[in-house]
């Protein structure tokens, strides 16, 4: 992991903004920026900085996530048993611990067997079957809801249509989609002979799980087919008049005996050191196979064993995914570049010359930050040992010094922001060095993603590209001229026709109508969360009384503090922001919160409720709703104030564990709607 940062409130920001841009890519636009592994690093970090300071942890953050959002133009598909995600262990201390938590939960009981199959590097999905017919295949999606993608697994030639007489009259297999090396380089082969016969340049694939992604989700189910998708099932979900099985290798032979492919790798071990022994094996011969793997998965074998162990917010107890240690390389750092983020913050980057290392091509890397790079020293021109951990975003760990050049000079960080040529600044005791130009492009086109998110704004068909192209042209300069947007002149740009100019102005009509803590939210406030928005929002009833709002006002808002205040109230008073305001104002936005429903009984006034999860009768938004419309509140974390947690379908572990540590009361969906008429928690609580 990496050290402890300086500031956590901002790396968790940081991090909270990469792995929803990441996740997006992954789950949304099927184009994923990083493998899954450091995908899952980014992740691990967030989690354990949240761990260490809960009072960071928000309800949208995606570590109360199991996945990614299902939003596409595929059909949703609701999983009636959810498909959860894996816990981690990076090395062999990780899977004996996992290993005496089990014998813990199990109360002395021994363990018979574990059951240990490869982690394919590929995309989860479901198979329904009915009568022993195909009739539904999904993604995972966010492990509750997923995507149809029923024509194209149709195409995959290991997955069967019809099963055998002795089907279930439902069966429910879960597995992995993916593409094998060999038809992955037989895929660019072809890409190669496509561009020499047509004169144009090559478009490449970038690896083989991608790729499998991709071509899973297209609407052309033919250019699925083309791809040679592969399938391998290693998991029952939703089963009715099936056989009794009583484990999981079991379950496998029973699968592959019904005409499904099972993995002949998975095998079943009597100790926790024989395992250990088979991961090893698996370590030394990763890349013997014919398809990617990024890790091991440990099952206990004994599905009744499974059951008992259950599982908590976001994954089974009874297994644990062993990811494969780190690799490293060396390659030529060819130049260090600097990015600018949205919040206008600096980052270097090593530009490399591509390597293959950790089971993908690596051409970037980060460097952190200016401290980062002159610790390392690493310069361009110098051999660097380049280590794609099995879960972190490549970075470089150090130059190779006996082959440096003799007249090789220290890199220095640029003075000017590579996008606006306007100074660089670097606040004393700061770590980040900032572009503070308030009209650079880069940072207003940030300021503009994140106005128009589905959390903020929500306005649809405008997406980061479109933002790119309008900033770009001149016809957006801040998020108050999407409300004055020439859309004449959208109708002209390549790709825009009558009926997508149309929907992109109603769907900013539309976003008028957002309620006053979603439009605080959008705008990006220093402090301004979706949590603190709602209740600012609340508190003040009206952004002209935020305006006016003092520090000590502000502070004495719940859960706010003096540097909340300091942070809030500064960026209110700057002429900027109140010009930005006043013209969102003109343009017709919600500037009033709505008034709260009084009517009922004030059972819970004065008291702090927190809800996670999914609650089968009330949205999200509704649970809150109906706590403030009783006189209570709803934070979106756990203290010791807290009356009650109340958890739904998956709720976030760290505000279960927070309760648990904290002694708060945990209640279900009846105990909260008991609580809600009486305002007493429900006995035994």
């Amino acid at each position: 992991m990496p050290a402890a940062p300086d500031d956590p409130a901002q790396r968790v920001d940081e991090l909270r903004s990469t792995v929803a841009r990441h996740a997006r890519a992954y789950y949304e636009l099927d184009t994923p920026e990083i493998p899954d592994a450091d995908y899952d690093r980014l992740l691990a970090e967030l989690d354990e900085l949240e761990r260490a300071n809960p009072e960071l942890i928000t309800a949208d953050s995606p570590t109360q996530r199991v996945g990614g959002p299902a939003d596409t133009a595929f059909s949703p598909v609701a999983h009636v048993v959810p498909m959860m995600s894996l816990h981690n262990a990076f090395d062999l201390a990780d899977l004996g611990a996992w290993n005496d938590r089990v014998e813990r939960r199990l109360e002395g009981q021994p363990v018979p067997e574990f059951a240990v199959e490869l982690k394919f590097d590929g995309l989860a999905i479901s198979l329904r079957y009915e009568d022993g017919i195909l009739v539904q295949g999904a993604t995972r999606g966010d492990g509750r809801v997923g995507e149809d993608v029923t024509h194209n697994v149709r195409t995959i030639a290991d997955i069967p249509h019809q099963l055998p007489a002795a089907a279930p009259s439902v069966l429910e297999v879960r597995g992995e989609v993916y593409m094998k090396l060999s038809s992955f380089e037989a895929l660019n082969q072809r890409q190669v002979e496509m561009a020499k016969a047509t004169g144009k340049e090559a478009k490449l694939y970038v690896n083989p799980r991608n790729t499998a992604a991709g071509s899973l989700r297209q609407i052309d189910a033919g250019v699925t087919a083309d791809r040679e998708l592969s399938f391998f099932c290693y998991q029952l979900g939703l089963v009715e008049g099936g056989p009794e099985l009583a484990s999981h290798t079991e379950t496998l032979d029973w699968l592959g005996r019904l005409g499904f492919p099972v993995n002949d790798h998975t095998k079943a071990f009597d100790s926790i050191e024989a395992v250990e022994e088979r991961i090893r094996d698996f370590e030394a011969r990763r890349h013997d196979f014919d398809y990617e793997f990024d890790g091991v998965v440990v099952k206990v074998n004994r599905l009744r064993l499974q059951n008992e162990l259950g599982a908590d917010a976001k994954a089974p107890r009874w297994a644990i995914a062993f990811k494969l240690p780190p690799e490293e390389r060396t390659t030529t750092l060819l130049d260090i570049e600097v990015s600018i983020g949205p919040s206008g913050q600096a980052t270097p980057f090593a530009v490399l010359e591509p390597v293959f290392v950790g089971g993908v091509t690596v051409g970037t890397a980060t460097l952190h930050n200016q401290d980062q790079v002159a610790a390392k020293d690493v310069r361009p021109g110098d051999t660097v040992i380049v280590r794609r951990a099995g879960d972190v975003i490549p970075e470089v760990v150090g130059p190779v010094l006996s082959d440096r050049s003799a007249d090789s000079v220290p890199w220095e960080f640029p003075a000017s922001c590579p996008v606006c040529g306007e100074p660089l600044v670097r606040d004393e005791g700061a770590a980040a060095t900032n572009c503070v130009n308030f009209r650079c492009p880069r940072q207003v086109r940030g300021r503009i993603e994140h106005f128009s998110g589905r959390a903020a704004m929500d306005i649809e068909f405008l997406g980061e590209k479109n933002i790119d192209r309008f900033v770009s042209l001149g016809l957006l300069e801040d998020v108050a001229g999407l409300y004055t947007l020439d859309f004449d002149l959208v109708l002209e740009l390549e790709g825009f026709k009558e009926k997508s100019v149309d929907n992109l102005r109603k769907a900013i009509e539309t976003s008028k109508a957002r309620p006053l803590g979603n439009l605080l939210f959008a705008l990006r406030i220093p402090e301004i969360g979706q949590v603190n928005g709602q209740t600012l929002a609340a508190a003040f009833g009206s952004m002209s009384r935020i305006l006016d709002a003092t520090v000590e006002e502000i502070a004495a808002v719940d859960g706010f503090g003096a540097v909340i205040a300091e942070a809030v109230q500064g960026w209110f008073s700057t002429p900027a922001a109140r010009d930005l305001i006043e013209r969102l104002r003109v343009a017709g936005l919600t500037m009033e919160a709505a008034e709260i429903d009084r009517s009922e009984n004030q059972t819970l006034e004065g008291k702090s409720v927190v809800v996670s999860g999914t609650l089968e009768g009330f949205t999200r938004d509704g649970a809150k709703d109906a706590i403030v419309a009783r006189g209570g509140k709803s934070p979106g974390s756990v203290s010791k104030k807290t009356l009650a947690l109340v958890i739904g379908a998956e709720p976030g572990a760290s505000k279960v564990t927070k309760a648990e540590d904290a002694g708060v009361p945990i209640i279900d969906e009846e105990g909260f709607v008991a609580l809600l008429d009486t305002g007493e928690l429900p006995n035994g609580s």
